[in-house]
């Protein structure tokens, strides 16, 4: 049963610490989240978020660090953007390519370095552009130099404090931290979403309502359903003769999962979608050319369809981009070529990674298929009914990356109990 699973997990104090520790770091995130700069008028704050809902999603991932313009109001972003522009990198520079994927652990704390400075100049400009554009809106007030260049610091500061948190929670090993903060973020938010649907509750939105929690049980289904789903390929091992012992002659298979990149693509593709809004709000009074095609953006990004259909492309692309980044087919083929494996019917070596190579883009576009639906389907639905658009849209994003996270968390706590059992045995 699940509890005695929880009470096993509490009996191991090594297990026990990790979890406890983990706690502790969301209790840090949720307190630097409710730490507001100075100077912020909260009626205009509420109008801003009200006319500008493409910020509620950046909100959203932040647990409300953002409407509360914290000092960690930018959350991850920065650092996930940094990861983004290095792993596009690595597909125009060999050396960098080389040293993420052949340099082995060394190589990827080098690359990991590299994202880590990037992010400060990141966040600096993130940090300068939220500010300005709050002061236009007479969010905040008029901010002299000093106070300025001061809350640029404090707001970066805490941008690299969570990538510092993450890191922490990583190095635990019961998952990933950027994915675990998001996590706590959204989870954070979800009492309030409760309050705020009880207190502008409609008689006349039943249908809705109704329908959202419908659509929330079905991505929850159909999350489960992709993220277990394997595709296992058959995999040999010829036999050998060493002394007087037989090694070898076995079969069993490798799993390819349906959704190797998790929900990696969904946050990628979140953190391109803002940027667009983001500068055509910044730039939009300016006046003039810019102004308009500023405004005209802003436009086309706050219509649902046209969200729809670039956020369902982005989504699709990262599924397949980080999958070609993290997995690699050809290392696979000679790492099971030196061990005396083969697949049945397939030559060792090249054809067995062109091998592997058809059947992992086949398999990719289903999860690529389903994950782009998944982002895509509440505000396709609001479009159509033409209520709580933005409620769907945060209702089925939020849903896909808690349910992927909490999954991948519970696989790593199952991997770790049985570890230790068979350490006991």
């Amino acid at each position: 049963m699940w509890y005695q699973r929880v009470i096993q997990i509490f009996k191991i104090q090594d297990l026990r610490n990790k979890i406890l520790f983990v706690l502790g770091i969301f209790a840090v995130f949720r307190i630097m989240a409710n730490i507001p700069i100075p100077g912020i008028n909260a009626e205009n704050l509420k109008n801003f978020f009200d006319q500008f809902q493409m910020f509620g999603l950046l909100n959203m991932f932040t647990g409300g660090a953002l409407d509360n313009l914290s000092i960690v109001m930018l959350g991850l972003g920065p650092y996930i953007t940094a990861v983004i522009i290095f792993q596009l990198l690595t597909m125009i520079f060999p050396q960098l390519e080389k040293m993420y994927k052949e340099e082995g652990e060394a190589g990827r704390q080098k690359f990991n370095q590299y994202c880590r400075i990037a992010t400060v100049p990141l966040a600096a400009l993130q940090g300068y552009g939220m500010l300005t554009l709050f002061q236009r809106q007479g969010v905040i007030g008029g901010l002299s130099p000093t106070l300025l260049f001061t809350s640029i610091l404090t707001i970066a500061a805490g941008a690299l404090f969570l990538m510092w948190l993450g890191e922490l929670i990583s190095e635990k090993g019961i998952g990933n931290g950027v994915s675990l903060l998001i996590f706590a973020g959204i989870i954070a938010d979800f009492p309030n979403n409760i309050r705020q649907m009880l207190v502008t509750w409609d008689p006349a939105r039943l249908p809705s309502y109704l329908l959202f929690f419908a659509m929330a049980l079905l991505i929850i289904a159909g999350v489960v359903l992709i993220n277990e789903a394997r595709r296992n390929i058959p995999v040999s091992y010829a036999k050998r003769v060493r002394g007087m012992k037989m090694y070898g002659g076995v079969s069993t298979y490798l799993p390819l999962n349906v959704n190797p990149a998790g929900v990696i693509p969904i946050i990628f593709a979140l953190s391109i979608m803002l940027f667009p809004s983001m500068i055509a709000n910044f730039l939009g009074g300016a006046g003039g050319t810019i102004g308009s095609i500023a405004q005209s953006i802003g436009a086309a990004f706050q219509n649902p369809w046209v969200h729809g259909i670039l956020y369902f492309l982005l989504v699709c692309l990262f599924t397949y981009f980080y999958t070609a980044v993290t997995f690699d087919p050809k290392a696979i083929a000679t790492n099971l070529q030196k061990m005396g494996g083969f697949i049945p019917g397939i030559r060792p070596g090249e054809s067995t990674a062109n091998f592997m190579y058809y059947i992992l883009n086949r398999v990719l576009l289903i999860g690529a298929l389903f994950l782009g639906t998944i982002a895509v389907a509440p505000s396709i639905v609001g479009g159509i009914t033409g209520v709580m658009v933005f409620q769907f849209l945060i209702g089925g994003t939020a849903l896909l990356i808690v349910v992927s996270v909490a999954l991948e968390t519970m696989r790593q706590i199952r991997a770790q109990l049985q570890m230790r059992e068979y350490e006991s045995f």
